[in-house]
């Protein structure tokens, strides 16, 4: 149905690809592990300021293909959330328009599932994004690590405290190492880090498939 209104173009390309099938065993599966950073937390207000995005084959992370994209927003980066991200106007002044952004992205995410960190902020905003550029909106078949980790938890019986599922304490508990947060590149790494420990505990040597992790 959205490859039909799609526009000939990127999106359009991207809705012809399969996905795969949810039944697939996760090692068949292409994901990719993608974070934005943005000038705020409201999909409709707020713009995206940078994507960083790196892909996992055969469940191994290709450290070679991580890119990370600035995009230039349509309204001057305000002080509070340059605070929280350390993109600064200067730092966009050359970069491509929000377009051109998901011209470089969109392909990638082709025919593939994508794992974020409470992805519902990743899915929004490129939702918004592909609406405003090409008229419709994204969708994409998604594993959010922050909704894997609460059915592993419920599953240990663990009961967490506030702030026990943010992306840096959920690694720790798989004894992964400390990243800088809200940097794009290295939060989307640090997600398909947390991605592959969390399939590993789950799986525990047997066979696993693609649905068993999907959002």
């Amino acid at each position: 149905m959205l490859a039909r209104k799609a526009p000939a173009g990127p999106l359009k390309d991207f809705y012809e690809t399969p996905y795969p099938d949810k039944a697939t065993d996760v090692h068949e599966v292409d994901f990719v592990a993608l974070d934005l950073e943005t000038t705020g937390l409201e999909a409709r207000k707020h713009e995206i300021v940078s994507i960083g995005w790196v892909p996992i084959h055969q469940m191994q992370i290709d450290y070679s293909g991580c890119v990370h994209q600035l995009v230039k927003p349509t309204r001057a980066v305000t002080a509070e959330s340059a605070v929280v991200h350390r993109i600064f106007d200067t730092h966009l002044e050359n970069a491509p328009s929000l377009e051109e952004g998901l011209v470089r992205v969109l392909p990638n995410l082709a025919g593939k599932v994508l794992i974020a960190h409470h992805a519902k902020v990743e899915w929004t905003f490129l939702s918004e994004a592909c609406k405003k550029v090409f008229g419709v909106p994204f969708e994409i078949p998604t594993v959010d690590t922050l909704l894997v980790e609460r059915r592993l938890a419920i599953r240990r019986n663990l009961d967490l405290p506030r702030g026990g599922y943010r992306l840096d304490v959920c690694r720790q508990r798989y004894n992964l190492p400390r990243y800088g947060a809200h940097n794009a590149l290295m939060d989307a790494i640090a997600a398909g880090e947390l991605f592959l420990a969390q399939a590993s505990h789950k799986a525990r040597g047997k066979p696993l498939s693609y649905k068993e992790l999907a959002a």
